[in-house]
């Protein structure tokens, strides 16, 4: 599960990063892209993190 997550998230790098080069953003406006779209991916992993040890820690 953690390989397949791992794998996703490395594929939504490159989607993001594709997607800055076709609407050509430049470096400023992928960086941007990266930066929001990041926080989300960010979020995904801070909430799993914060249950495994807080909320299943026994």
């Amino acid at each position: 599960m953690v390989v397949c997550l791992s794998g996703l998230i490395i594929f939504m790098g490159f989607i993001i990063w594709d997607l800055g080069k076709q609407s050509n953003a430049g470096k400023f406006g992928t960086a941007v892209l990266f930066l929001v779209l990041g926080l989300g991916v960010g979020g995904f992993i801070f909430k799993n993190v914060l249950v495994e040890f807080l909320v299943l820690k026994k």
